[in-house]
């Protein structure tokens, strides 16, 4: 029989997939569409999803301590310099149009020639999830925290092939023609200098501003 601490983050871990499982799949999603708005869904869901994930941490954080390998100081900065390619690619990433993967902002108006960070990598917001997960877990070595962010990390890595096929079937011909046409755009060209240095600056106030908070979910202040 569980421990209760083990019974709050399985269960924790079990509405969080749920949630991404059921809510944005049919016949759900589309209920909640008509319901909601497009718009509506979307931000009812991100902030779901970021209550949600408050609450698996915050289960990780108190399940029992079954250690795996033994801390060192040098951990720590794996996750600090990866954190910086995190919120510069979501950064980029937030309000792009995006056909090829889940969410994106008005992804009919999608410009193949001026297609954002799309150019570099179709699904941006997993990617950076799976930084995020790959570079905690290396300071965080004891069982409940690698399973929380191993499953992330390989969530990340599967929705990227499962999001490929569904979206191919959806565009048919659409889905390869968009893919050879962005390939051909240079880095300034598909973003813009000026859209770079502004979304460069969102992603280094949103670093800062994690790093300030971090102690508010986890009680460790990353620089320390």
């Amino acid at each position: 029989m569980f421990a209760p601490g083990w019974t709050n983050y399985c269960v924790a871990f079990a509405v969080f997939f749920a949630s991404h499982m059921i809510l944005v799949r049919p016949p759900v999603r589309p209920i909640l569409v008509r319901s909601l708005s497009e718009r509506g869904f979307q931000i009812g869901y991100s902030l779901l999803s970021i209550g949600i994930l408050y609450w698996l941490i915050d289960a990780a954080q108190t399940a029992p301590y079954i250690e795996l390998w033994p801390w060192a100081g040098w951990q720590n900065w794996i996750p600090i310099i990866v954190m910086g390619p995190v919120c510069l690619i979501g950064a980029l990433a937030i309000g792009t149009p995006n056909p090829f993967s889940f969410g994106g902002w008005k992804n009919d108006s999608f410009n193949p020639q001026k297609p954002g960070i799309v150019r570099w990598m179709r699904h941006p917001i997993l990617v950076a999830l799976f930084l995020w997960s790959a570079a905690h877990i290396v300071p965080n070595g004891n069982l409940a925290h690698v399973i929380l962010f191993g499953a992330f990390a390989l969530f990340s890595l599967l929705g990227m092939r499962i999001l490929d096929r569904r979206q191919k079937r959806i565009l048919g011909e659409k889905w390869f023609d968009f893919h050879r046409r962005t390939d051909k755009i240079s880095l300034f060209r598909a973003i813009g200098t000026r859209v770079l240095l502004m979304r460069s600056a969102i992603g280094l106030l949103v670093y800062i501003t994690l790093a300030y908070l971090h102690p508010m979910i986890t009680d460790v202040f990353p620089f320390e």
